[in-house]
C-alpha cells in the first residue's frame, strides 16, 4: 500500500533516534512503514511500526498518547527501485505523512534484528546528515519547529 508513516523519535533535549536497516547496512533512517490495509487509520500504523521496529508503545506509562504529535505533513516521493516489488505493479510513488514523539531519555530500545541492526541516539543535526532518505533528513531538520525544549 503506498501509504506510509515516518515517525521521527526525539528526546526534549532533540537527540533523535536512527535504526539502521537489516536489508541495507548503512541506510539509517526514523522508524517508518506502510498501512496493511487501505482503510487502517494512521493511528493503527504509527502505533504498529513503533512498537515492532523499536519496541517503544505508544500508550504507556512512559509513552502517554500525547508523546506523539502529527506534524500535518506528507511528502510525496517515488519509491526507490530497490523497494518496488513490494508494492503492486506500476505503482512507483508513496506518501508519506510524519509524526514526532516525544520519549524520555532512558527509553530503551528492542530492535527487530529481522528489520533492523543498530540503533543511535545522535543530535538532530547529525541525525539528519545520516539518513539516507532526503524526506526523513528533512523531516529531522523540522524538529526545531514542532517541539518546545527545556
Amino acid at each position: 500500500i503506498p501509504e506510509s508513516v515516518l515517525v521521527v523519535i526525539h528526546t526534549a533535549t532533540l537527540d533523535v533516534l536512527l535504526i539502521e536497516r537489516a536489508d541495507k547496512p548503512g541506510y539509517w533512517q526514523s522508524v517508518t512503514g506502510s498501512k496493511d490495509e487501505p482503510d487502517e487509520p494512521l493511528v493503527e500504523t504509527y502505533r504498529r511500526e513503533v512498537f515492532e521496529e523499536t519496541g517503544i508503545e505508544i500508550g504507556s506509562r512512559a509513552i502517554p498518547p500525547s508523546a506523539l504529535r502529527d506534524w500535518q505533513l506528507a511528502n510525496v516521493y517515488d519509491i526507490y527501485p530497490v523497494w518496488r516489488d513490494r508494492y503492486a505493479p506500476g505503482v512507483t510513488r508513496n506518501t508519506e505523512h510524519v509524526f514526532g514523539l516525544t520519549v524520555p531519555a532512558a527509553t530503551p530500545v528492542l530492535l527487530n534484528p529481522r528489520e533492523h541492526l543498530r540503533f543511535v541516539w545522535l543530535p538532530w543535526r547529525e541525525a539528519a546528515d545520516r539518513c539516507f532518505s532526503p524526506s526523513n533528513a528533512e523531516a529531522v531538520l523540522q524538529l526545531p519547529r514542532f517541539v518546545q525544549t527545556p
